[in-house]
Parts: structure tokens; sequence; C-alpha cells
């Protein structure tokens, strides 16, 4: 069962907070530019104040730098753009915690590393698409966010479900096409797109 840090909403209810939804919409359109550039589908945008503050998607294979996910792409342009952040400086709770007045909507659970990240970072808290259930790092596989026993960084909360059926929809329409880019590319071309998407509870 999903403890209050790790909160995954049915899908009638992804649609009751509209700023949330809005949000995540732009998210959204992040996955759609990287499904465009033929890399997996994953886009975040970082909320500051009701504000945008950055936008990004993958750039893995653009890169060829495994580590180059959308949120932390995202928090590269944060940390050099952040007043609250200067090399040198003493830590202070502004700049320990960079992001700790701001919230991720990101189409999928973040993995591990960087569910890791944003927790070193502060942040304040996390909504996402769909649940990553072979490296997400907010419950499904780690709750890498949750409270520990003696804690390093503060914990913050991850809620699921927001616009979950495009988020695996957009993923599905990846991994039905070819990935040029692996080591040893597998042919998909008798593979078909899946459109029926099962609840949380009945995938589990």
């Amino acid at each position: 069962m999903a403890d209050d840090h790790h909160l995954v909403l049915g899908s009638d209810r992804s649609d009751a907070d509209s700023v949330h939804v809005n949000w995540m919409r732009v998210a959204m359109t992040m996955a759609e530019e990287a499904l465009s550039a033929g890399e997996v589908p994953v886009g975040c945008v970082f909320v500051r104040n009701g504000e945008a503050i950055a936008k990004a998607r993958n750039r893995t294979n653009e890169l060829h730098n495994a580590s180059r996910h959308a949120e932390l792409e995202a928090v590269d342009l944060i940390l050099a753009n952040d007043d609250h952040h200067h090399d040198g400086e003493l830590p202070t709770p502004s700049n320990r915690y960079p992001l700790s007045d701001t919230t991720l909507y990101v189409t999928v659970e973040p993995c591990i590393m960087c569910a890791s990240a944003l927790r070193q970072l502060g942040i304040k808290q996390v909504f996402y698409g769909c649940e990553n259930d072979k490296f997400g790092g907010c419950g499904s596989v780690l709750g890498v966010n949750a409270p520990s026993e003696h804690p390093v960084h503060p914990a913050y909360n991850a809620i699921g479900g927001f616009l979950r059926e495009e988020a695996i929809m957009i993923l599905r329409r990846f991994y039905v096409t070819q990935n040029t880019n692996a080591p040893v590319p597998r042919q998909k071309g008798t593979r078909v797109l899946k459109t029926e998407i099962l609840s949380r509870a009945n995938s589990s």
C-alpha cells in the first residue's frame, strides 16, 4: 500500500485538480518533443511561485550519456540561473536546498537516480503521470523520497496518476518503434501498439 509520500490517484481523479493537470500538459509537450527526437519520451517542468522556471526532456541518446534524464537536464538549467546557488558559499537553507520552494511535474515517476538527486536538492514535491515499474524511485521500486530513521536530506511527497494514460501511451508509441541508438536494435516491425491500459490496482 502506498504511504503518504507515494500516492497514486485513480484515472478518474487525475483531472480533479486543473492546476496540476495543466502543468502536466506542459511536461507532456516536452515528452512529445523527446519522442520526435528519438528519445525515450519523458518530459518535465519545474514550477516555483506559479511560474515555470525550467522545462526539459530526455537527451540520453543525443548526448550519449545515460544520466541525461529530463529531471537532471532541468536541474542543470535551474542551478545555472538560480540566485540561491553560488559555488563556494557556506550552506544556508536556500542554497543547500535550492529546490525547497519548487514543485516538479514529470510524465513518468522519477527513477532511483533522479529521485535521489531531487531529495538532495530539497525538492518540495513531485507530481508524475505514470509509474516506473522497473526503476521507480518514488515508491514503485524504492521509496527514495520517503522519510527515513536518520534522514540526511528532507523527504518529499510524490503523487502519481496525472494524465497517466497519456504518459503510458506515449511510452508505448516509442517502444513499438526500433531504437536505432540501442547497441543491438531489436526488429519491431511486427509489434502492434496496444491501447488497453490497466488500472494501477490491476497492473500490480
